[in-house]
Order: C-alpha cells, then structure tokens, then sequence
C-alpha cells in the first residue's frame, strides 16, 4: 500500500519563532583577488528568501496548508521587505517590530553552486513584549489551528516557550518544537520535539548506536513530559521514539545534497502539516523524510511542493528492489512498515529457477505488499545439498531472483537456517513451502512473538531442482 499524500489544504498551523532575511549573491570565480588570498566573486545573482521560522512558513505554504507565523523584526527596511516576501506567498504575518534592533540578515555569497562566505547582520537577542505575544499567541488558538510549531533558532523568540507550549496543550492543539536550547526541559510538556543528531547528543551526551539512542530518548520522552522525538541522523536517516511505541528507524532518501541549509525546516513542516491531515506519525515522519531528501538537493532553504512528493513517491514505487545487505534490509522493511506496508518472507536455495518457484514466489508475493527472498550462501548449500552443489552461484541466483516480477528484496546468509535473519528483520508474515509444520518453521517463533503469522505453502509436484538436476543427468526418464 503506497502512502497517500496528505489533505493539506483542510490544515492551519501556527508557526512561533525566529524569523530572518536570507540573501544570496552568486556569480562566477575565476581569479584570486591581489589584495588578499582570497576568491574574487563577479556576482551576477541576487536572491532573497525568508529564513528561520519564516522558512518553515513557507515550507508549510508550499503543500497548500494554511500558516500564521509570529516573529520578531526591526523597524527597518529588511524588515518590510521580509513581510512582503511572506506575505506574497500567503503567510499570514503577525510581527513585533523593534527599534533597537535590526532584522536579523544573513548574506551568503556563492559560486558554482558552493557557499564562499556567510556575513550575519544581528545584534544580540533583544528584549520585547512576551505578554503580548502570548496574549497573540493565544488569540490565534482561539481560530481554527490544527497545531502549532515552536522554530528555535536561539534568537530571542523563544526565550520562554514553556506559556505557549502549556496554552496551546490546555487548548488541546499539538505542539511540535525545532529545538536549539542544550536542555529539552526547556520544552517541558511539548507534543514532539524534532532535534537533529547534533542537537539530540547534546541535550543527552554521546551516543553509540541505535540501542543507545532509543534507551535515552525513551528517558527524555519520561522526563520532560514530550509524547514522541524525531531524531533526524543526516545520511542516516531519521528515527521516531513514541511514548507507549516500539521506534521506527527510517534510512534517508537523499540522492544528491547539495546544501542542508533549511532541510530541518522542511522536515517539521511537512511532519506537522501530515499530522495535523490526520496521518499515522510513522507515516508522517516517511514523508517528511522524502521532503528532506528533495530538499537538499537544492540550493539553500528551499521548500518542497505537493507534485514534487507526488513524484517522489512514484519513483520510490518504481524503484527500491533487488539485492540488499541484511542491515539495509532492516531499514527498508521498518521504512515500508512505516508506510503500512505488509512484508512478506521466504528462504531458500533456489539453485536452478524452475516453474515451481516462480509460482510459489508468487503465492508468497500475494500475502502482502513487499516480498523478501532469503538466500542460502554456496557454503550452506553445500552442506544443506552436498559438495556438488550449487549448480549456480550465489550472486547468479540472486541476480534471478532479483529480475522477478513478485520479488522485491533479496537478501544472502550463510547459516544453515535463516532463524538469526529472520529475527533481526522480523517480517509481518513468514512464508515456507513444503510439508512443513508452523513449530517447524525456522524464525516461525519470534515472528509470531512479534504479532507477524507463519503461512505454509504447496509446492507443485514434480518440480524440484533436484529432479531437474538427474533428468540432465540422464537419471530420470
């Protein structure tokens, strides 16, 4: 079952935190400037774009969602002109406006698609009103809001999030915080907090692996009162710990990244707008991991549309088969679990191919929606069938199996049984041919443990790659 995109469009969310100016120069490089060491950059680009809490706005715009952002700016030029940016693109902006201080300004100057320079125009975080932002705060949950989002990004803002968090909850309207404080406390009572690995190590110390990973998340969830965390782990993907929840480790979906600025912004924006649609948090967290995976891929904070996913899903549909490493497997059957999928497994030889196994594989492949192949190694085989065997090597018939239209991941091991495997991946219905009995089934157990079913299937007399061997060896008439 593919994941569906969400009704963003029926969606209102409250966006609260630091909001900024973004500005691009690019141009070309081609000469060292006679004045210091230093690339001398023809600029013939000029861009600006919302940063900050502005961009996670626009992220949530650009899926058709309606957004009301509160922020801080000052009574300046960049200012007016940030509103106006928002403001065009149907951001409902309520802003306080200061005096002593100017819109914070970051210009970053490119070439060939890389970053040269970052020049920041801001003074230290500046006082303002809290109690009229909460009392704004507060009348904007009175409308119809959905759920609310608190865009740390260590500004001023969110000096004190904890008023906002206990209102919008008494109101009964999720909160979701992109985190910069080293404490998560600071964010007592949120609904989830969505920290990268960098930001997640520093408000738990360092973390080893996964095990570690969850154990401490479990503690924070228990300590500050938060119902899940979303730990986004770059090239490694992303991983959901939920109150009451087993976690769901997810690998990422980047292709190219050409720049991460904005990626953070992007995956709260599409997690809140999916949630807020109604959708499973595991499959919100899928789909805003793919938003990512689009996002980086183009240059500075940039959103990512409806189509776009759309498009993204497709592909993902299309592509995603073939020969997998066991740990990679692990992460695509808990991102298709995600996706509410049903992974089906089955094991075996699979020596010579024959009309029997394509119709078994089928059978399989009916079960469900994802079908894995675990494949015996030739050593195992060797000992399983004898020293002749197998006729055909491993990566021969895994590359067989791969080609085939009902199999979607083929795996290798090299046990005599694929009992270890089938536990560490834990698939939703474990499938063997045969006369078998279920308690017979190696994996069988833990599968079932795990909620999952043991199927057993028929295999069509006659065909056996056994058989096929001694009828070319003239033994059989």
């Amino acid at each position: 079952m593919n994941i569906q995109i969400p009704e963003f469009e029926k969606v209102h969310v409250l966006v609260v935190g630091d909001v900024m100016l973004d500005r691009y120069w690019s141009g070309d490089t081609s000469r060292i400037s006679p004045e210091a060491p230093i690339p001398v950059v023809h600029v013939r680009e000029r861009d600006d774009r919302a940063g900050g809490a502005g961009n996670v706005a626009l992220n949530i715009r650009a899926l058709g969602a309606k957004v009301t952002l509160m922020g801080m700016v000052g009574q300046d030029d960049n200012g007016d002109y940030l509103e106006k940016i928002l403001e065009s693109a149907g951001v409902r902006c309520i802003f306080q406006k200061t005096k002593i201080a100017p819109t914070i300004t970051k210009l970053r100057v490119m070439s060939r698609h890389q970053q040269l320079l970052r020049i920041d125009f801001e003074e230290e975080p500046v006082t303002f009103s809290p109690e009229k932002m909460i009392e704004d705060f507060k009348k904007q949950l009175a409308e119809v809001v959905d759920i609310v989002i608190l865009s740390d990004y260590a500004k001023g803002m969110l000096k004190n999030p904890i008023p906002l968090i206990e209102a919008a909850r008494a109101a009964k309207i999720p909160v979701l915080v992109d985190p910069k404080h080293p404490s998560f406390g600071y964010y007592h009572g949120a609904t989830m907090i969505t920290p990268n690995m960098k930001e997640f190590q520093a408000a738990v110390g360092a973390v080893k692996d996964l095990a570690e990973l969850e154990r401490k998340a479990y503690e924070q969830l228990e300590k500050h009162n938060l119902e899940a965390l979303l730990v986004t782990r770059s090239e490694n993907g992303m991983s959901l710990i939920q109150r009451g929840q087993k976690p769901v480790h997810i690998p990422t979906k980047a292709k190219e990244v050409f720049d991460v600025t904005g990626a953070g912004d992007t995956v709260i924006a599409v997690m809140a707008g999916a949630m807020a649609a109604g959708q499973q948090w595991a499959r919100a967290m899928s789909l805003a991991n793919m938003a990512a995976g689009i996002s980086v891929a183009k240059i500075g904070a940039a959103t990512v549309t409806v189509p776009e996913l759309r498009r993204a899903l497709h592909e993902e549909h299309l592509s995603g088969e073939g020969v997998v490493t066991e740990d990679y497997l692990k992460l695509i059957v808990q991102d298709a679990k995600a996706h509410g999928e049903v992974v089906v497994m089955t094991n075996g030889c699979f020596d010579l191919l024959h009309a029997g196994h394509v119709a078994y594989l089928e059978e399989a492949k009916e079960l469900g929606n994802r079908l894995i192949v675990a494949v015996n190694d030739d050593d195992s085989v060797r000992r399983l069938k004898g020293s002749e065997r197998p006729i055909n090597n491993l990566e021969q018939r895994m590359a067989v199996l791969a080609g085939l239209k009902a199999v979607d991941w083929v795996v290798p091991f090299s046990e005599d049984t694929p009992a270890r495997l089938i536990e560490n991946i834990l698939p939703d219905i474990l499938v063997k041919g045969g006369d078998y009995q279920v308690p017979q089934v190696a994996g069988g157990e833990a599968v079932m443990k795990n909620g999952g079913n043991v199927k057993i299937l028929l295999f069509k007399e006659g065909l056996s790659t056994s058989n096929i061997i001694k009828k070319m060896k003239g033994e059989l008439s």
